[in-house]
């Protein structure tokens, strides 16, 4: 009896074994080359120097770092580190590295590995987010040229650890750290650290092939990635409608989409706003801007917007309700500006220019200016469009002379530090040069705190007096619309951040649908 048992119970273990392999072996037949379409863009492979969410979306299969982000909400996950922990006083971090990690090529990812990597990217020049890790001692001297790379406190002690000094607590420290500009790079050309390698890239394509050396390859599905650039909105549709794309990022004929299900709409954790350069007066003055906001009938400004913004940041859950900029009365206006020009010895019927960045040919940015023109014109305000196109527009931000801007700005981690280091002082996003030092006190002060609760307190401090100087207009927060089916393919979720690791995309099975027979005899 008991060899009979023992037969029957090897022979369930060979089957359930053999179940496995053809699982496997079918899931391996399932995934093939994910067919992904975007708008047209000249991507900036340097993850140093690289700002737009579609390079981010990107960097997502290429590149790695530390830490990388959950596909659900965001959150810090194990990349190329396993473990880490800080000193008693919270300036000292220690992290453990893996020791199967290596680049596309085979070379090791090491300890020293991200040394190299973190000191080029405070070496590069116009790096938007090289100034988050301004905390590590040395790091903001290296940044300004003020300082070497023997002054940064990034220690490589050993092969799998790297010790990290900071000036001030940073509890937010991992978050930063899933950033695309931390990943880990290589100084060779086309070696990555990521899930996939760039095989080839043409004018209207980019094509990824899995990185077999990446760690954690055994658990990366798909054999590759084909991204195509096109603007052409109805034939991406058509060729979704085909087959012939899985997931369109937003460039799509919603209203010729075959299955209605497919899209994927979700708020995102950013903001579209107006923004002011203090350089020429007399909008250096908080009570000349004050009166400008007075002004703006800001139900027209925001009516053709979903989610319409009336603060900076989108609100989190537990984060502090802030007052917002949503009134506006023309004759308070016109109080508040003849009120400033007293103060400042200007005329009362001296026309006072501002020149609003514009890009052309967009007619949404044309009705903002035509309203603003329409708003401001009464106090004594001559509104001058200089114009650019999208290509260049943001990246002109910081050398163009002119006094009003057009924003939209996503969230690179879930936090609303994401936000209010564009306006930090001797931040390198700061392209404003905005200087308030209680504002800055308070950032550093939630450093130091360690409850989630008392940071959100003070950075929700620092938001009200960012929209009192009267530095922004806030309009809305952006939408995100994308087109993939995700009974079909899985690992892909809406968020925040809009950002969608390719490593845990993959086809699912297809669900066995049940034909009943209706017919009775």
């Amino acid at each position: 009896m008991k060899k009979v048992l023992l037969a029957a119970f090897a022979a369930l273990c060979f089957s359930a074994a053999l179940g496995f392999a053809e699982s496997e072996q079918s899931d391996q037949q399932r995934q093939r080359v994910l067919n992904v379409t975007a708008s047209r863009h000249v991507y900036d492979l340097n993850p140093a120097t690289a700002s737009f969410t579609s390079e981010a979306q990107l960097f997502t299969a290429l590149y790695e770092g530390l830490f990388s982000y959950d596909p659900v909400n965001l959150g810090p996950v194990s990349g190329l580190c396993t473990s880490y922990k800080t000193s008693r006083d919270k300036k000292r971090w220690t992290f453990t590295l893996r020791t199967d990690a290596s680049f596309s090529d085979g070379s090791p990812i090491n300890a020293m590995t991200v040394v190299d990597s973190w000191m080029r990217l405070l070496e590069t020049s116009g790096a938007p987010f090289a100034s988050l890790l301004d905390n590590v001692v040395g790091a903001q001297e290296l940044r300004m040229g003020t300082g070497g790379r023997e002054g940064v406190k990034l220690i490589a002690k050993d092969d799998c650890t790297l010790v990290v000094h900071l000036k001030e607590p940073m509890a937010h420290l991992p978050k930063i750290l899933c950033h695309h500009a931390f990943s880990i790079t290589s100084q060779k050309e086309n070696v990555f650290s990521g899930a996939f390698v760039l095989e080839e890239q043409g004018e209207d394509f980019l094509s990824l092939k899995k990185n077999e050396k990446y760690w954690d390859a055994a658990n990366v599905r798909l054999p590759g990635i084909r991204i195509s650039l096109c603007d052409d909105y109805p034939e991406n549709s058509y060729m979704y409608n085909n087959g012939e794309i899985d997931w369109i990022m937003g460039n799509a004929d919603y209203s010729k989409i075959i299955r209605k299900s497919n899209l994927q709409m979700g708020t995102e954790f950013g903001t579209i706003y107006l923004f002011f350069k203090t350089k020429n007066s007399p909008w250096d003055k908080v009570e000349f801007r004050n009166a400008l906001l007075e002004a703006v009938p800001y139900d027209r400004l925001r009516e053709k917007y979903a989610v319409k913004a009336e603060t900076f940041i989108y609100p989190l859950q537990g984060y502090p309700q802030v007052k917002g900029i949503s009134d506006s009365d023309a004759d308070d206006a016109l109080e508040l500006m003849n009120q400033a020009r007293r103060n400042n010895g200007i005329p009362l019927d001296k026309k006072l220019p501002l020149v609003f960045a514009t890009v052309e040919p967009d007619e949404n940015m044309k009705g903002i200016f035509e309203l603003l023109k329409e708003a401001w014109e009464p106090l004594g305000v001559s509104v001058i469009a200089q114009s650019s196109d999208w290509a260049r527009y943001n990246s002109s931000i910081p050398y163009w002379n002119a006094d009003l801007f057009f924003y939209s700005w996503i969230g690179d981690f879930a936090d609303p530090l994401a936000f209010l280091e564009l306006f930090r002082g001797g931040s390198s996003l700061n392209c404003v040069q905005y200087v308030n030092e209680e504002y800055d006190r308070l950032l550093l002060e939630s450093s130091r705190l360690d409850l989630m609760e008392d940071q959100y307190k003070c950075l929700a401090q620092a938001e009200q007096i960012l929209l009192d100087d009267c530095m922004i207009i806030p309009i809305a927060h952006p939408v995100s619309g994308h087109i993939i089916n995700v009974e079909e393919i899985g690992g892909w979720k809406t968020n925040g951040l809009d950002i969608h690791p390719f490593k845990y995309i993959y086809f699912k099975e297809p669900e066995k649908t049940e034909i009943r027979n209706l017919v009775s005899f």
